[in-house]
Parts: structure tokens; sequence; C-alpha cells
């Protein structure tokens, strides 16, 4: 009786969370320079989803429709894949570290997609500009790849992966290529401020392939923290008791670490660096619903996809004739709650 209890609440909680993300995703269609109302983008929505599943002729196409499909519509829904994307991944990080202040970029990926976004900026200096729109999303994810495989290898003691050597090289290796993207910037001269704002993460600009890269990255991330949900649980008791559990330790860490890598990776090659969402969000899921990674896992997916749409929302509209990228306003929110942790922890430790 209590477990259909328990499990009617968490499909409550999952269903008005999914309701909210899509009321947020109507809102920040409608809302823009051009204000276009909830009902037409809803119609225009339904009747382009329609069109390409019945591959029905599509008729005279309104200026409405150009803004709701081709320019907002991918972009809501890039914002808040990102969203989940990073929510998951610190939500699995958290969990693997056992660590409240840990985050996605922990182990490295965003210093080593930042590079390879950098080389990308460069690349384009001496090619054409539209060779760096190709190379960057590329780049970044191969840098991001490679620096979380740098990490493994150096943390791996045997066949074990000690988390205080995994955290203790994703910091060291965060170090140098911060050092190694200075350099990088430094020699970047044509390409400077549009690298700097690709650091910052933004949505300016990106369309359906971003959204059709980022999706698998997505729902592999959905798959595998359903699968390592109960792990994640027997993993916050600590490793032994997890291992008496029933637990393998080891393939659970490797599997969080590949799908936390993966989902972080997409990201940033989609967006760039946009901080504090894998911090910030699983710490208001975890306030709001539990411990339990069966429910944590997915509401703090649902919570990062609001707050990014949201986020992406006010990047567009607070100031009148610019556009401020996203990462600006995820810090601004993200900043002062992170010295909250760490003002609470210290406290925690006397």
């Amino acid at each position: 009786m209590f477990d259909l209890k328990q499990r009617s609440r968490w499909a409550a909680i999952l269903i008005t969370l999914t309701l909210v993300l899509l009321v947020c995703m109507v809102l920040a269609i409608a809302i823009g320079r051009v204000a276009i109302p909830t009902g037409e983008v809803v119609s225009v929505v339904l009747r382009r989803f329609f069109n390409l599943f019945t591959s029905k002729v599509q008729g005279e196409i309104t200026s409405h429709e150009v803004i709701v499909w081709n320019l907002r519509l991918p972009r809501v829904i890039l914002a808040a894949a990102v969203g989940a994307c990073l929510a998951l991944a610190g939500c699995m990080m958290q969990g693997l570290l056992r660590n409240p202040m840990a985050d996605p970029y922990v182990v490295g990926v965003s210093a080593g997609a930042s590079v390879g976004g950098a080389i990308a900026f460069l690349v384009a200096e001496s090619l054409t500009a539209s060779w760096g729109v190709a190379l960057t999303p590329i780049l970044a994810f191969l840098g991001a790849i490679g620096a979380v495989v740098a990490v493994y290898l150096i943390a791996r003691v045997g066949e074990r992966i000690p988390i205080i050597s995994l955290l203790l090289s994703g910091i060291a290796l965060n170090t140098v290529l911060s050092a190694v993207l200075s350099l990088l910037i430094y020699y970047a001269s044509r390409e400077l401020q549009s690298l700097i704002y690709w650091l910052m993460g933004s949505f300016t600009g990106r369309g359906w392939p971003q959204v059709a890269v980022i999706i698998p990255h997505l729902l592999i991330g959905l798959v595998l923290s359903i699968f390592l949900a109960r792990d994640l649980n027997a993993l916050s008791l600590g490793e032994e008791a997890a291992a008496t559990l029933g637990v393998n330790v080891e393939s659970c860490k490797r599997l969080l670490l590949l799908a936390s890598t993966l989902l972080t990776a997409g990201s940033v090659a989609v967006s760039g660096i946009i901080g504090f969402v894998g911090l910030l969000v699983p710490h208001i899921a975890r306030l709001l619903f539990g411990p339990d990674h069966r429910l944590l896992l997915p509401a703090a997916a649902l919570l990062g996809g609001i707050f990014l749409v949201v986020a992406d929302l006010l990047s567009r509209i607070l100031l009148p004739n610019a556009e401020l990228p996203v990462g600006i306003i995820t810090s601004i929110c993200g900043g002062p709650f992170f010295l909250y942790l760490l003002r609470r922890n210290s406290k925690r430790s006397y």
C-alpha cells in the first residue's frame, strides 16, 4: 500500500513538473521583441508537428510561424534539453562523489571543452568563419571527452577509481587546461570577442541541428539514470555499504562517470559553458523531493529544463536592444547559492 502511494506521489510530482516545463516553454516562445499570442504558438507547433508526421503539404507560411518554428521553438527546446542534461549530470556527480558542492565540470569537462572550442576559433581565423561554426561543437566535444579520459587514467589505481583521486585529478587538470586556455585567448585576435561570448554560454543562433545533437545525449543520460538510481542510493551510504548490498561499485562509478560526461560534453558542444545549473538545480530538487535518486534524477532533469528556459528568456528580454549570454544569468543565480552552501558546510564542520 505504501509503495503504491509513494509511486502515485512521484507520478504526480513528475507530471506537475512536466506541465510547468511545457507552460514555461510556451511562454518563452510567445515573449520577445515580436509578441505572439500563446494560443497561436500552440496552434503553430501542433500544426507543424502534425504536418511532419502526416507529410501534409504546408500552406502559406506567416511571419509568426517562421519566428515560432525556425527561431524560438528550437532555441527553447535546446535550452530545456541542455538544462536537463546539466542538472542530471550534476545530480550524478554529487551522488558519485558524495559531495554536495560537486558539479558536472569538476572532472575537467568544461576546461577540456573550452580548450577545444578555443582551438576551433583559432583555426577559424586562418580559414573562414563557417569553418569555425562547424568545428567549435566538434572540437569542444572531443576536448571534453579527452579531458575526462585523462582524469580517469590518472585517477585509476589498478581496477579501482578512488573518489579522492578522481576529484584531485579533475582539479589538477582543470588548472592546467585553464592555463592552456589563457594562452589560446592571448593568441586569439580576430575571433577574440566571439570566443569569449561562446565561453559565457549562449543559445544565440542555435537551431534544429543543435537540437538533433543534444537529444540523443539526453535520452542516453535518462536511460542510464533510471538504471543507476538504486545504485546511487546505495553509494550514498558509502562504498563498503553499497558493496554489501550487492552493488558492483567500480562498474557503477564508470557508468556514472560516462553518463555525466556524455551529458555535459554534449551540452557544452551546443551551448558553450553554462555554469551553476548542475550545482544549483540538484540541491533545489533534493530540498523539495528528498534524497531518493529514483525520483531525484528525473525531477532534477525537469527542474533543470525549467530553470534554463526561464534563464534564457530573461537573457533575451532584460536589455531592450541587446541579448545577454545565458551563462551570466545562471551565474548571477548560482553564485550566491554557492556561497550559501560553502558557508553552511563550513558551519557543519565545526
